[in-house]
């Protein structure tokens, strides 16, 4: 349940008077600062929120909201700083200095980032008031407007805002900063921006600060974006897996991976170094078949060259061989024809040279 109280200044009860003629403090003040000290200490989580400029409508849809998740106390500045003082936890007191506006102290065991989301998605934007203080730097982008020129131009320009015509129309030069965060917006800005249609206030419960066991989480903690926090991590995670396998440390994520990166490590070396494993030996036989088969295939082609060189080299050893015939046959008929022209007295000279030397024989053999 959410509970709501406000204590406004006039409604502050009179301090009695002592018997010294001293102001004390009523009870009911102490008991309330006696409750707020004991849900400080009660709760894990401990917000002060800024409800000024909150309007009652919007409190009561925060309110249906937040039932049974949160205790909303709003109280007077002193009260809440006495509180503080009182209460038990550990540098609790840093709280002091994020208390302004009209301040209210939120007590929950809720997740700070969750309860801040839900807080941030209930709030609405609205023109500011005349009076109001900028919630941050309001600022005036460039480019066109739907104003036809006139007195508009000399508005703009009394704020530094350099303007044009384009089209028929007032354009924004540049980009320009009209009031900074916490600058009291007067008469003539406030007309200006709703005139623009800028909007810069933002309805809704304005959580400044979360104390979570000891640690002071503001609203720029807690104002996370979902997408990009968990690319980050995704990211992260990434990089330290990927310098896990590096240096190789064995770990769940990473044992599989580390172990498959060295079963091909070794594969890869037993290649490299003709080293016979069960798994290379099917790729060194079928690479020695594959060497076997064009081995084979180009066999037939170098004998089929060296058996036409070698009906070559006979074809010219016979061809030396019929030369050498015909050259032995032209000598024999030369030779032939030389003794059909010697003339018969050459014989007839030989048989009377013969027959002499015949008779020296017979004459030998008969003594």
């Amino acid at each position: 349940m959410v509970d709501v109280k406000i204590i406004k200044e006039g409604e502050e009860e009179k301090k009695p008077v002592t018997k010294k003629g001293r102001k004390g403090v009523p009870d009911a003040k102490k008991k309330l600062i006696q409750r707020l000290a004991d849900l400080m200490d009660q709760n894990n989580i401990i917000g002060i929120i800024n409800m000024e400029n909150l309007p009652a409508k919007q409190l009561g849809s925060m309110r249906s909201q937040l039932r049974g998740k949160v205790v909303l106390i709003m109280t007077k500045k002193r009260f809440i700083k006495l509180a503080i003082n009182k209460s038990k936890k550990q540098n609790i007191k840093v709280l002091e200095q994020y208390i302004k506006g009209m301040p209210a102290l939120l007590f929950t065991n809720e997740n700070p980032f969750s309860l801040y989301k839900l807080i941030k998605k209930n709030k609405s934007n609205a023109p500011i008031k005349p009076g109001q203080k900028a919630p941050n730097d309001i600022l005036i982008s460039a480019g066109p407007t739907n104003f036809t020129p006139g007195p508009i131009i000399g508005e703009l320009g009394s704020f530094k805002i350099k303007a044009g015509i384009e089209a028929g129309k007032v354009v924004i030069k540049n980009d320009a900063v009209v009031a900074r965060e916490g600058d009291v917006v007067n008469d003539k800005l406030a007309s200006l921006l709703t005139r623009l249609g800028i909007e810069p206030m933002e309805i809704g419960l304005d959580l400044v600060v979360v104390y979570e066991k000891g640690e002071i989480l503001t609203k720029d903690i807690l104002d996370v974006d979902e997408e990009a926090y968990i690319n980050n991590i995704k990211k992260i995670a990434n990089e330290c897996f990927n310098l896990a396998i590096f240096i190789a440390l064995p770990l769940k994520d990473t044992i599989k991976v580390l172990l498959n990166k060295a079963h091909n490590d070794a594969y890869v070396l037993s290649k490299e170094k003709n080293i016979v494993t069960s798994e290379t030996i099917k790729e060194k036989l079928a690479e020695a078949e594959a060497q076997s088969k064009a081995l084979k295939a180009k066999v037939p082609d170098k004998s089929i060259k060296e058996e036409v060189k070698e009906e070559k080299r006979e074809e010219k050893v016979e061809e030396k061989k019929e030369e050498k015939t015909e050259e032995k046959k032209e000598e024999v008929k030369k030779e032939e024809v030389k003794e059909v022209k010697q003339p018969t007295e050459s014989k007839k000279d030989s048989e009377v040279v013969a027959k002499p030397q015949q008779s020296k024989q017979e004459v030998k053999e008969e003594k």
